[in-house]
């Protein structure tokens, strides 16, 4: 009996051990998530899609339904650091819809597996491109009727710095970053000039920096 604990003891140690080697180098298992961002509600609904390459790697793709620049409108209005203004109506800008598109590369500083089912902190370089169409008004001059017409496109860089973190399967993700950002409007805008009328035709170019501060939840699939 005395020879047969010690024995005993050494087996389970043995067992414990194989079996704490089998967890540790157990396969990466990828995963997908679904997330959404509650902090850009108030003018576009912003889906996103984020898949695992590796343990310290993610690619993560989104999509944009613009349903209002009301936004773009009020930084015209509020904001003067020099930037040039379009030939667009307020009204244009409220009834601005578009799409927008982004891609993003996660390199997470932290592995996943960290204590309290935290994801990570990562660093997440993303580019994106963004189209606006805004609606077309008439403009009547002496029984003749213009058009005024306008678009916009954007194009962006960002450099964000977040952490993903999981809670059985849902996620949270908040982030912070800089970028800057390129925006062309292009349009035709018609002005009545006493007893004539001014036809503009413009490509305007606005390039600015840019700060960012957001949080996406989301689900694990």
């Amino acid at each position: 009996m005395k020879r047969t604990l010690p024995l005993l003891f050494l087996f389970v140690l043995a067992g414990l051990t194989v079996a704490a080697q089998q967890n540790q180098d157990a396969p990466f298992q990828k995963r997908t998530y679904l997330k959404v961002n509650p902090t850009t509600i108030i003018n576009e609904l912003d889906i996103y899609l984020e898949q695992d390459l590796s343990e310290k790697l993610s690619l993560e793709l989104g999509i944009s339904g613009i349903y209002t620049d009301y936004p773009d409108y009020v930084f015209f209005k509020r904001v003067d650091i020099g930037q040039r203004k379009p030939g667009i109506s307020t009204e244009q800008f409220v009834e601005g819809r578009g799409l927008g598109f982004r891609a993003g590369l996660k390199w997470y500083l932290i592995r996943r597996q960290a204590a309290f089912n935290a994801q990570g902190t990562y660093f997440q370089p993303v580019l994106f491109y963004k189209r606006v169409f805004y609606p077309d008004e008439d403009v009547n001059f002496e029984n003749t009727v213009y058009v005024n017409s306008a678009d916009k496109h954007v194009y962006g860089l960002q450099f964000l710095l977040g952490r993903q973190i999981k809670r059985d399967k849902y996620i949270l993700d908040p982030y912070l970053g800089i970028g800057i950002r390129g925006k062309q409007y292009k349009y035709t805008n018609h002005s009545v000039n006493g007893t004539s009328i001014t036809t503009e035709h413009n490509d305007l170019w606005n390039v600015l920096p840019s700060v960012h501060l957001g949080i996406k939840i989301g689900l694990s699939l």
